[in-house]
């Protein structure tokens, strides 16, 4: 079976996370042309006033070679007086240009930074499950944080010393042509010699800068996994053991970085010593031409500044070059997530659905494999048709299927075979957002935000008044305990909601999904983390709820689904049996052996159907 383009390249990330090509050129950049037009008179400012400090540093040899060709006498002291007024003018207009092209390339820098990121998270945020499926989260996180810092240094910094730099390069070598063509000859022969092990060097240090990153990716990957199940790790007592785990990460990203440092320190060392040994040489020659009289001094001087702006150009570009290779490679890794296709995503035009909602929902011979399990078959054939307000429970072992059903009616997958209804319109034709928003969701294991129990109840509509948010607390029966915390609703609960109970948890998230008010509930074993006293309450809340309401209930205690409208009762992804519970009883099976395993000869029911088996 052919993999979904979002499932592929995924894998290719996670496996190009493992082993890093490095960056071959700085085409990467590219791709941040646009995020720096979306601000062009930022973008212009910065041009500018990099062209303007450039152009005043290159004035300044000129200034000296007349001072120099002229000399220094009482005859024409005003002429030095206005060389040296000219020059502090030309330092002024240096220090102002060079302050501005600073503002201007910094704010570009976060500005740019901030939007990627702003694009980078909106676009992960709509990726569907199965990218995650195959992509850690440290991962992503990695890249969301380190790389966009990368590139924001380079975008605020090294190119803007790289450009000025550059810019300063190319006017000092023209100027030096102008000054004198034989030196400059004698310098451009120099060049092979001082570029081909630069180039060398800089490709070794831009595969290291990528590695680094990669093993930096690591420990954060590494660090995340094991302080989100911190409680785990301790409980387990295998803290000593993942401490060194995370040491050996550690210690490899150490010995990556420092491999790093060592070349592009070796780097520097050769870059200065050829720029400046090739500076020395040429002005051996100039000096034999002062002496021959084919140059003056103040010509000799003016090009000795010149060529000492050039190589100083050269070796500043030869110190950034390394962090603009590490960014363009921290760029790539970038765009490489905002290219990834989400696989769920609202088609062209897509089709209105019907209002008001009334929730009737249809399954039509739906298969689907998980992409991280192409063989194994989550729905074989599945099918069912729910009425609008009826109450359906999904029963049967674990791996029948019954979260993912869940899954695909939020369309957070799309089936291989198969089409699944809302309201008698295709899922697949619809915008996925609107669809949701007509569904509301209580997990097994709810997800609580950090923030307040206000923020997380306000999850289910934002727009939800102060009366409705303590209304759902009291249907959920959670408002008595937010009551009697020190701060009420306004109390901040942790990461993950560590502050509360399991039980406080999951009332939390029963508030959540009643204040959505939406015509579809799902409910995934919704009172499993409550107490005897607790669920009494809930239930009966929920029942309050489900009133009107078309609600899909996975359970594992049937108890909970005995009243149930219907029970579908699932095995290997398969319905196998569907209809009341005392129905589903009698007629034997496996939900009557589920029901013997939980209820025993407390079911009355049970011992007739208990006889029909033996009798079987």
């Amino acid at each position: 079976m052919a993999r979904r383009p979002q499932t592929a390249h995924a894998e290719a990330i996670e496996r190009e996370a493992a082993r890093r090509a490095p960056s071959r050129d700085l085409g990467a950049f590219g791709k941040l042309f646009p995020y720096l037009l979306r601000h062009p008179w930022y973008l212009l400012g910065a041009a500018v006033f990099l062209l303007i400090a450039s152009a005043a540093t290159l004035v300044v040899p000129v200034a000296v070679r007349s001072m120099i060709d002229n000399g220094f006498s009482s005859d024409n002291a005003a002429l030095i007086d206005s060389y040296f007024l000219a020059m502090l003018l030309v330092v002024g207009v240096l220090a102002t240009a060079s302050a501005s092209r600073f503002f201007f390339v910094s704010w570009l820098g976060e500005r740019v930074v901030a939007d990627l990121r702003r694009d980078v998270y909106a676009h992960v945020t709509g990726l569907s499950p199965s990218f995650f499926e195959v992509t850690r989260t440290g991962e992503v996180l990695s890249r969301l944080t380190t790389d966009t810092t990368l590139v924001q240094t380079v975008i605020g910094s090294s190119v803007s010393i790289a450009l000025r730099n550059s810019v300063t390069l190319v006017g000092s070598v023209g100027l030096l042509v102008w000054t004198s063509p034989r030196l400059s000859l004698m310098v451009v022969a120099a060049l092979p010699i001082i570029l081909i092990p630069l180039l060398f060097l800089g490709r070794r240090v831009r595969t290291l800068s990528r590695n680094s990153q990669d093993r930096i990716a690591d420990t954060s990957a590494h660090a995340g996994e094991s302080l989100n199940a911190i409680q785990t790790v301790q409980a387990f007592t295998h803290e000593a053991i993942d401490r060194s785990r995370f040491n050996k990460v550690v210690e490899r990203a150490f010995r990556t970085s420092v491999a790093r440092i060592m070349v592009r320190s070796f780097l520097t060392a050769v870059a200065f010593f050829a720029i400046f040994g090739a500076v020395v040489g040429v002005l051996w020659a100039g000096s034999q031409s002062v002496l021959n009289g084919t140059m003056t001094g103040g010509e000799l001087s003016q090009f000795v500044l010149y060529a000492i702006l050039a190589s100083a150009a050269f070796a500043a570009l030869s110190e950034v070059w390394g962090e603009v290779m590490r960014a363009a490679g921290a760029t790539e890794r970038l765009m490489e997530l905002l290219a990834v296709a989400p696989e769920i995503a609202a088609p062209e035009n897509p089709t209105a659905m019907p209002e008001p909602a009334i929730g009737e929902i249809a399954f039509d011979n739906v298969t689907f494999r998980y992409p991280t399990r192409p063989d194994d078959r989550a729905l074989d054939g599945f099918g069912i048709a729910v009425r609008p307000g009826e109450t359906v429970a999904l029963v049967g072992p674990s791996g029948a299927g019954k979260t993912t059903v869940f899954q695909l009616l939020l369309r957070f997958y799309e089936p291989q075979t198969g089409s699944i209804s809302f309201d008698g319109v295709a899922v697949d034709q619809v915008d996925p957002e609107d669809l949701r928003k007509r569904i509301a969701m209580v997990a097994q294991d709810p997800v609580i935000f950090a923030g307040t129990i206000r923020d997380n109840i306000l999850y289910g509509r934002t727009d939800a008044t102060e009366a409705e948010v303590i209304e759902a607390a009291k249907a959920a029966a959670a408002h008595e305990f937010i009551s009697h915390l020190p701060e009420g609703y306004e109390t901040a609960v942790g990461e993950r909601g560590v502050t509360l109970s399991g039980g406080q948890r999951q009332r939390i998230a029963i508030a959540r999904a009643i204040l959505r008010d939406a015509p579809v509930l799902l409910l995934d074993e919704a009172t499993s983390a409550l107490d005897a006293e607790n669920e009494r309450l809930v239930q009966k809340a929920l029942d309050h709820v489900m009133e009107g309401r078309t609600t899909l209930v996975i359970a594992h205690r049937l108890a909970t689904v005995k009243a149930a409208d219907r029970i579908i009762v699932m095995d290997q992804g398969r319905l196998v049996a569907s209809g009341r519970h005392e129905v589903l009883v009698r007629e034997g099976g496996l939900y009557a052996r589920l029901a013997h395993l939980q209820f025993g000869a407390e079911d009355h029911s049970l011992d007739i159907t208990t006889g029909d088996n033996a009798a079987e």
